[in-house]
C-alpha cells in the first residue's frame, strides 16, 4: 500500500514538474530545439522552422508537415498539416488537404463555421466575419458577438478595442460584454482598468468603465503598463507623467521618456538618457545612449556604445559589450520586447549569437546560440 502510495506521488510531482517548467526556443547548427533553465536540451535541435510553446504544446515544421509537440519532446499530433497555427485554448487552425478547418488537441476536426475564412483563436476568442462585420466565437464554437462592429482588435490580457459602424470607440472583453461603450474618436488598451482615449477633436484623456477624465493640455497620450500607476503624456512639446485620473503627478519637463516600472522611469533631457523615482526627481544622471526598464531586482540595461546592465545606484554592474534588442524571426509575435531581466535572466546577443545572462553576469550553461527566444511557462 506504502509502495503504491510512493508510485502515485511520484507522478503526480513528475507532472507537476513537467507543466511547471519553463523552455526556450533556441537554434543550433540552423536547426530549433529547446532547452531549460540550467540550458539542457529538453528536445534536441532537429527542426528547421518551429514556435515556441502556447498552450502546452509547440507547433513543429518536420520535413515538410507541421505537428504538434509535447513538452516532453514525444508528439501531440504527429506532422500532417501543410499549414498551422499554435493551439490557443485548446483549439488551433490547421490545413488539411488544401482546407482550413479547426481542430482540438485530439487532432479531431471542430465544425465550428462554414465560412469561407476562418480566424485563428487568441486569447479564448476567435473572429467571425460577415458582409465586411466582424463578431467574437469563443472556443466552444459558441458566437458570443454577432459580426455588428466594423473593427475588433486584436486581444490582450482578455480585452480589445473596437469600432462601431459610426466609427466611434470602445473596449470589449473576450465573454462578448462592452467594458467601456464606443463612444471615443480613438482609444488606447484597456490597461489597470482604464484606457487612455481621444473625445471629439483633440480633447486627450483616461477613459474607465464609468467615466472620462480630460487631461489638461494633453496633445498625445501613451498606454499605462500592467500594474503601473502612472503614463506618459505629452504637453507643449514636452513628457510628462499623468495618473489613472487623468492628473499631472510629474510635470512635462522631458524631451522624452519610457513609463515606469518597479519605481523607476527612463527620461531623456536632449541629449541623454537618465532616470527618475516617481516623485520625478533625477536618481541616476543623464549619460546614457539609451535605456530600458529596472526589473524587480533592481538591474536596468543601459547603453553605452553597446548594452550593460546598472544598479539603482547607477553603477554598472554587467559590462555594456552586448546587444538586447528583439530578434528578427518573430520574437513574441511582432509585440516590443522588454530588454532586460525577465524572471531571472536576460537575453543578450554577443558576437552574432544569442544567450541569456544571470544578474551576477555569468553566461546560463557557459553557451550562446544562433539565436535564442524568450523562456516561456508550460501551462
Amino acid at each position: 500500500m506504502k509502495k503504491a502510495l510512493l508510485i502515485t506521488l511520484a507522478l503526480v510531482f513528475g507532472l507537476q514538474t513537467l507543466f511547471s517548467q519553463e523552455l526556450a526556443k533556441v537554434r543550433e547548427n540552423g536547426k530549433f530545439g529547446y532547452i531549460n533553465k540550467n540550458a539542457e536540451y529538453i528536445i534536441q535541435p532537429q527542426f528547421k522552422k518551429a514556435n515556441n510553446f502556447a498552450d502546452g504544446v509547440a507547433l513543429v515544421l518536420d520535413g515538410k508537415k507541421w505537428g504538434y509537440l509535447n513538452p516532453d519532446g514525444k508528439w501531440l499530433l504527429e506532422p500532417q498539416f501543410s499549414k498551422a497555427k499554435d493551439f490557443n485554448s485548446g483549439v488551433a487552425m490547421v490545413m488539411k488537404d488544401k482546407k482550413w478547418m479547426y481542430i482540438d488537441k485530439q487532432g479531431n476536426e471542430l465544425k465550428y463555421s462554414d465560412a469561407e475564412k476562418i480566424y485563428p483563436f487568441s486569447d479564448g476568442v476567435a473572429f467571425v466575419r460577415k458582409e465586411k462585420l466582424v463578431g467574437l466565437m469563443n472556443p466552444k464554437g459558441e458566437i458570443i458577438v454577432k459580426p455588428t462592429y466594423k473593427i475588433i482588435k486584436g486581444f490582450q490580457n482578455g480585452y480589445a478595442r473596437f469600432a462601431n459602424q459610426s466609427d466611434q470607440w470602445g473596449i470589449i472583453d473576450n465573454k462578448g460584454e462592452i467594458v467601456i461603450k464606443p463612444e471615443y474618436t480613438s482609444i488606447g488598451n484597456y490597461v489597470n482598468g482604464v484606457a487612455r482615449a481621444e473625445k471629439g477633436e483633440e480633447v486627450f484623456g483616461i477613459a474607465s468603465p464609468n467615466s472620462f477624465n480630460k487631461v489638461d493640455g494633453a496633445t498625445k497620450l501613451w498606454d499605462f503598463r500592467s500594474g503601473e500607476k502612472y503614463t506618459i503624456a505629452r504637453k507643449d512639446d514636452k513628457i510628462g507623467f499623468i495618473d489613472k485620473n487623468g492628473k499631472w503627478v510629474i510635470e512635462p519637463q522631458f524631451v522624452k521618456a519610457k513609463p515606469f516600472k518597479n519605481g523607476y522611469a527612463g527620461v531623456y533631457d536632449g541629449n541623454k538618457w537618465g532616470f527618475i523615482d516617481t516623485n520625478g526627481k533625477v536618481v541616476i544622471n543623464y549619460e546614457y545612449n539609451d535605456v530600458d526598464y529596472f526589473d524587480p531586482s533592481g538591474l536596468a540595461p543601459v547603453k553605452i556604445d553597446d548594452w550593460g546592465f546598472i544598479n539603482t545606484k547607477g553603477e554598472l554592474v554587467i559590462e555594456a559589450k552586448y546587444g538586447i534588442t528583439a530578434g528578427n524571426f518573430g520574437f513574441l509575435s511582432g509585440r516590443v520586447a522588454e530588454k532586460g531581466f525577465i524572471d531571472g535572466l536576460a537575453r543578450v546577443k554577443l558576437d552574432k549569437n544569442w544567450g541569456f545572462l544571470k544578474p551576477d553576469g555569468k553566461l546560463l550553461g557557459d553557451k550562446f546560440f544562433e539565436n535564442a527566444e524568450p523562456f516561456v511557462k508550460i501551462k
